[in-house]
Order: structure tokens, then sequence, then C-alpha cells
């Protein structure tokens, strides 16, 4: 059984410049999945590739085993597709459009009626059946792109940049919304937002400068660069001298009155002397672990970036 999607070598150039080269990767199951990279990373080039948008230079794609450039029209019944700006015809209402959309997809005419209804109640839209495009604001403009990408019950959906400039409220529906629909599919989400990960990936490809540095979950992702510091509380203020002669520590800053950040370079043997002196001297230990890193000190280390502070 062929995966749902195989993306194999692809390579893009513009001119001389290459956009993208040798990206690799597969998508085998339903969820959602992040293609996750800083503005010009190759993600767009990526993504149009893959939905039949740009032509590559190297490579291949499939989508549900049938090649993208050999048979473009057979690999597109599997995909739905919704770019950064929705491609709407602002003077047909929403059910109007959505039809139109269901024949462009090439649906039997009898099943189209009844694909509008169910779309437009799944996306919470059929209340604003009759109502023109353009009187409807952006967070709903965005529900009826995401209405015409699954109108054909796709097996793969991409989004590009989904949530943007939206307002967080439409933000949080547009999540849950995303969420709900790869219930029973694939939905590759394009974004530069490592919140929008954070909040709706399961799994993460990241391209940085035209090449894959990154593929796995989001724990993998997040475990990429693995803490040197550790997080102390304890039930009352502690002697800082005390704490500096903890063995295997190298530096101590104070978040609190009973809180501290020990950075070390032998976590086992600080771990160890920490809860010994907790005992010893009563510091009435309440917590101790593994700072994580922020998805932002991640992302600038695998892009090969560094943030300013």
């Amino acid at each position: 059984m062929s995966n749902l999607v195989e993306v194999n070598n692809l390579s893009h150039r513009y001119y001389t410049q290459w956009a993208i080269r040798d990206i690799n990767f597969e998508i085998n199951n339903r969820g959602v999945y992040g293609l996750l990279g800083s503005n010009g990373a190759g993600k767009s080039t990526t993504m149009n590739i893959m939905c039949g948008v740009l032509s590559q230079t190297e490579g291949d794609v499939l989508i549900n085993g049938i090649n993208t450039k050999e048979n473009p029209i057979g690999a597109k019944m599997s995909l739905g597709f919704l770019p950064q700006k929705p491609p709407l015809y602002l003077d047909l209402t929403v059910e109007e459009y959505l039809t139109h959309c269901a024949m462009l997809r090439r649906m039997e005419s009898k099943t189209i009626k009844k694909a509008v209804e169910e779309v437009m109640e799944r996306c919470r839209i059929a209340h604003f059946a009759k109502r023109l495009l353009r009187n409807l604001s952006g967070g709903y403009q965005q529900r009826v792109g995401i209405a015409q990408a699954i109108i054909h019950n796709p097996a793969l959906v991409v989004f590009d940049e989904p949530t943007n400039g939206l307002d967080p409220v439409q933000i949080l529906e547009i999540r849950k919304l995303i969420n709900e629909i790869a219930q029973d599919r694939a939905v590759l989400v394009s974004t530069h937002i490592l919140q929008e990960v954070q909040a709706t990936c399961e799994h993460i490809f990241m391209i940085e400068r035209g090449n894959m540095v990154f593929h796995g979950t989001l724990e993998e992702f997040d475990n990429q660069v693995q803490p040197d510091s550790l997080l102390v509380e304890t039930g009352h203020p502690v002697d800082m001298e005390q704490l500096k002669a903890l063995p295997g520590q190298k530096l101590i800053t104070r978040q609190g009155d009973c809180r501290y950040r020990i950075s070390y370079t032998d976590k086992e043997t600080l771990c160890r002397a920490i809860v010994e002196m907790s005992l010893a001297l009563n510091w009435d230990l309440k917590e101790l672990t593994p700072e994580r890193q922020s998805l932002d000190v991640v992302f600038a280390k695998l892009s090969g970036k560094t943030l300013e502070v």
C-alpha cells in the first residue's frame, strides 16, 4: 500500500537560485502536520509544487501513489488546497461559490447539493448560505476557503498560513476546525509561526534555506536541544552560598524568593546533591525539573540563527 504523500528529492530553481534542494518526506496517517520555516525558507515553493501550482525542477511528488507531474488531475482528486489568500469570488453567495467549487472538482452533479450542505454545516457557515462573500468577516471568509478545500472529501488538505490576519478569537475557532477536519484525513499546515505549530500540529517538517533541517514529532522537535539547567523551588528562601556549594552546578540565578534556575555541567550529580542537601538543611524542596527549551530557541538553533535577547 502506497503512502498518502511521498515527496522524493524535490528541488526547484528560480533562474540560477535554488529555492529548495532535495526535500524528502512522507505522510502516512491522518492528523495535523506542520510545514515550518521562516519567510523565504522554501515552504511556499514546496507546497505549491505539491498542490500542482508550480512544476518542480527535479524530483517527484506522489499523492495516493499518483505522480503529480505525470497525472496532475488524478493526484488532485485526493487533494484540497487553501492558499494564504482564499480564492473567493466576492460577488457570489456562499452557496453559489461552494457549488461552483464542487463543479470545478468534477463532482457528480447529483452529489453536489448534499456535499455543499454538509460542508457548510461542518464549517459552521450554513446560516450564511445566501450571503455574498464580500459581506462576510475575515474569519468567515476563511471558513469558506476551508470549505472549498474539503468539499470533495480529499485524503489530504493543505493550508497555507490559515490563521494569518485573524483576531485571537477567530484564530482559536480556525484551529479547532482544523483539528476537527484532521480526525478523518491528513492536514498539512504551512506556517512560520511557532505558536501555530505548538497549538495544532502533531508532526513537523522544518525547511530552512531550502533544506529539510528537521522532521519528527513536536516533542522530538522540542527536545532537539537538550536542557542544560534545572528549575528548583523550595518552601522558603535558600542561602545562595549553599546553592553555590552544590557539585555539578555552573551558574545560579534567582527567579523569585524561593525559585532558582541552576545551570549544570553534570546533571545527575547536581540532582542528587540538591535532594541530599534539601533533606539535610530542610529546604522543603517542592520542584526539581529540567528546564525545557522554548520553541523559539529550538527553531533558532535548528535554522542556524541567533536570537537577540
